[in-house]
């Protein structure tokens, strides 16, 4: 990396085999709390090989450039639904919430022009949500915009959910107990004692949720992205978080006893006063993680 004077330094990147060449500026300014910004501000660690000047970054590049036109100007592209799904993971790695954010908006309006396979629309969720006892369980809901809705006690256990977005939903209470909810997005949303117990969330986005006491047992976690979320008390017994994406999440008192680990990303997480006992953590990721008081007797290390 060349740093002059200014911001404006000329950047190489190495993402994952993939040469890239941006400057700081481009970096740092849009998204200011992205974990391309902190690396580039000072706030995080950077690898940088002293041969050729280039930051090593490990993550697949073939979407960064997506990732980096929306950096220079807010352009989200015109991509494939399953292409769609792999950057929102991209950008949920380096915290762009922004894009996701964006994505999301234009996932939602293709939602709408298409024809779904879910036996209910929108509509006939808003309608039935007014009723006091909601129940969904088993229903095929998949692919539906269930975004920003008050959904706070519904029971959707059993349902099929796949690539649901309930971004920013109130979610509270709600039962998801053994769903599919494979690709779904809960960005941002409120999922306070919520119950997932068995669910299926691999490659779900959680970035920014609200998860305090939510029950995750057994949970498929597989490529979720739970970056910066609050998991505090939450239940995470025997969960497979294989690959998944907890940094900076805070995981305070949450029981992960039993829980696969293997090539979890928990850099920065809070995970003070977790009950960590005879997990196997020597493929996790724990660099910056606070650790205060966790129970770790038996833990592998």
């Amino acid at each position: 990396m060349a740093r002059d004077s200014d911001s404006s330094s000329l950047v190489r990147l190495n993402i994952g085999g993939k040469k890239f060449c941006t400057t700081i500026d481009t970096l740092t300014q849009r998204e200011p709390d992205s974990m391309l910004a902190a690396m580039f501000t000072g706030r995080r660690t950077i690898s940088q090989d002293p041969e050729n000047g280039f930051v090593f970054v490990d993550r697949d590049g073939k979407h960064f450039r997506h990732i980096l036109n929306w950096l220079r100007d807010g352009a989200v592209p015109v991509l494939k639904d399953s292409q769609y799904a792999e950057l929102l993971r991209e950008a949920g790695y380096y915290q762009l919430f922004g894009l996701i954010d964006g994505i999301s908006d234009v996932m939602n309006q293709r939602k709408k022009n298409e024809e779904s396979d879910a036996e209910l629309t929108r509509i006939d969720i808003i309608k039935c949500i007014q009723s006091e006892r909601v129940r969904f369980r088993g229903v095929n809901l998949s692919g539906l915009d269930l975004s920003k809705l008050d959904l706070s006690f519904v029971d959707f256990s059993y349902a099929c959910i796949t690539n649901v977005f309930f971004s920013r939903a109130n979610l509270q209470c709600a039962k998801f107990r053994d769903v599919d909810a494979e690709g779904a997005n809960f960005h941002n949303s409120t999922l306070r004692e919520c119950e997932f117990t068995g669910a299926n969330l691999r490659g779900a986005l959680l970035a920014g949720a609200n998860l305090q006491s939510a029950n995750l047992q057994d949970a498929c976690l597989i490529d979720c992205s739970f970056c910066q979320a609050d998991l505090r008390s939450a239940h995470l017994q025997n969960a497979d978080l294989t690959n998944a994406n907890l940094e900076g999440a805070i995981l305070e008192g949450a029981n992960m006893k039993g829980a696969k680990l293997s090539n979890t990303n928990l850099r920065g997480a809070n995970l003070q006063r977790a009950y960590l006992r005879q997990v196997n953590l020597k493929d996790t990721h724990l660099e910056g993680a606070k650790l205060d008081g966790a129970n770790l007797l038996g833990a592998i290390r």
